[in-house]
């Protein structure tokens, strides 16, 4: 792995495959799947499976298609958030909704969930393990439910503990981490307890990783997406709530205004900003995330890949260091 990004060597890999795959394809449905999945993006769930599955002693050449698989379930649960969201770009290019409609981007997404049930299958592991790791795939597909609505129902909420918004960030991006890794480990053969360990790591990677994407919007990094989405769709994100919680009673009433929905979208992005600094709280969340991604790497300790370890505490270290 070097500087350019999360296992660059792995991310070509799937890439030429996924473009074997989605380039050249036959129907609008596939082209408009196509779409989604050949955007620019840093396959990390994929690397994630792969990773998982050396880490704990398994050979992951077998495992290609698994790891398009929870890329297929990631890119899917995009195309259904940006509908949500409104979003108009994502990974720097239109969504499947802004370029297609609504409908074509909901069934796109549909498309997607099953299409993974397909690749899995294709999978030369053990059938159990093949099973068990579309058991765990599932459920963490169902998490990522879950944690939507969560979301959903905290939406202009500046009093929602910060503790509750940890929970639906293990949810809403946490999950999809801890299905890719627990799998990989799974199809990799490995034991119950190295399969526990990947899925710790996974749990603190996924909270830190929302917790540092949360601040993307103010740091002025490109996210892919706009800057303003979240103020624009009245989210408290983790560095709003903890700005919101140390700020005085002025300062409450300013975030309130710049999450009320009444400003123009760049308005209250750039009064959001403005708050996150005077009251240290993108510094907090930074730390916050910190400490997250320690725990995560910490997890991986005594596991039997050498070199797949190393790759995945250093995912872990980029999470919170997009700027290399």
């Amino acid at each position: 792995m070097n500087d350019d990004g999360f296992a660059p060597e792995l991310v070509e890999l799937l890439g030429r495959e996924m473009d074997k795959r989605w380039s050249a394809v036959a129907d609008r449905t596939e082209q408009m799947a196509g779409h989604a999945l050949l955007a620019p993006g840093k396959m990390l769930r994929p690397v994630l499976l792969l990773t998982s599955a050396e880490a704990t002693g398994g050979n992951s050449a077998p495992l290609l298609p698994a790891a398009l698989a929870v890329e297929y379930l990631h890119v899917a649960t995009l195309v259904h958030d940006d509908i949500i969201d409104d979003d108009e770009l994502r990974r720097g290019r239109q969504t499947v909704h802004a370029r297609y409609g609504m409908a074509d981007a909901l069934v796109t997404g549909d498309f997607l969930i099953l299409t993974m049930v397909t690749a899995l299958s294709e999978c030369s592991a053990e059938p159990g393990a093949v099973l068990e790791a579309a058991r765990v795939l599932a459920g963490a597909g169902a998490d990522v439910c879950r944690g939507q609505v969560r979301e959903s129902e905290m939406a202009g909420d500046l009093t929602c503990p910060v503790a509750d918004y940890q929970e639906m960030a293990a949810l809403k991006t946490g999950a999809l981490f801890r299905g890719a890794c627990r799998a990989g480990a799974i199809l990799g053969g490995a034991t119950p307890e190295q399969a526990d360990a990947v899925t710790r790591y996974a749990e603190h990677l996924g909270v830190g990783f929302q917790i540092y994407d949360d601040l993307l919007p103010y740091l002025g990094e490109g996210t892919g997406k706009p800057a303003t989405s979240d103020v624009a769709n009245l989210r408290p994100t983790h560095p709003v709530l903890v700005g919101h919680e140390n700020a005085d009673s002025a300062g409450k009433a300013r975030f309130a205004e710049a999450l009320s929905g009444e400003l123009p979208a760049e308005e209250a992005h750039r009064l959001m900003r403005e708050l996150l600094e005077s009251t240290g709280a993108l510094e907090l969340s930074r730390s916050r995330a910190a400490e997250e991604i320690t725990a995560a790497r910490d997890s991986l300790a005594g596991l039997p890949g050498a070199e797949a370890v190393e790759r995945m505490r250093a995912i872990a270290d980029l999470s919170i260091d997009r700027s290399r």
